[in-house]
């Protein structure tokens, strides 16, 4: 069985922003095969375009990781509602899976609503990043929201931001923790 990874990025970014190379450069070490897409349209992120991107492209199995940073997070649960196969392991970075902010401009990448059971179905292990002080709104509140519904596991960072943002000075060349729960 082919081992790969699928690793998407969040609005605004794209496969080389902050830790995303980085990883991908781990998993490759690993004898993974990666595909880091550039997500269409990234500044304006829609699942009615990202799932079905994702879907054609991407290849599903039980060795297949998934790892999504910020909106890439959201669009992984809709992936995990919609695939046949059961993958290995799936990490949400700063993820989220309810409005954000004021403005809540990113309800277009997210469900209406999610069927949580068909989920945590399609997935061996999942596991929640988030941090207490995302400045976002992708902090520990939306972290024990998923976890609350799926299950898995939950790492609340302290003090780590948004793990990645250019607006917020967050360069996140590497990050040590996800290669050391990275399921190789």
């Amino acid at each position: 069985m082919i081992k790969n990874a699928i690793i998407l990025h969040g609005s605004g970014s794209n496969p080389k922003s902050f830790w995303l190379p980085s990883i991908s450069r781990y998993l490759l070490k690993n004898n993974y095969e990666v595909w880091a897409p550039l997500l269409p349209d990234a500044g304006q992120p829609d699942l009615k375009t990202w799932l079905p991107f994702v879907l054609g492209r991407g290849q599903f199995n039980s060795s297949t990781i998934l790892i999504g940073h910020s909106a890439g997070s959201p669009l992984i649960l809709s992936i995990l509602e919609n695939i046949p196969a059961v993958i290995n392991q799936a990490i949400l970075v700063a993820g989220y899976a309810r409005p954000l902010g004021q403005s809540k401009s990113n309800k277009s990448i997210l469900q209406d609503v999610y069927d949580w059971g068909k989920i945590k179905q399609h997935v061996s292990d999942i596991i929640f990043i988030n941090s207490d002080n995302d400045p976002w709104g992708c902090d520990y509140e939306e972290g024990l929201y998923m976890w609350h519904n799926i299950g898995g596991t939950l790492i609340l960072r302290a003090e780590e931001g948004h793990m990645g943002s250019d607006l917020f000075h967050q360069p996140y060349q590497e990050f040590p923790l996800l290669e050391r729960i990275i399921k190789i």
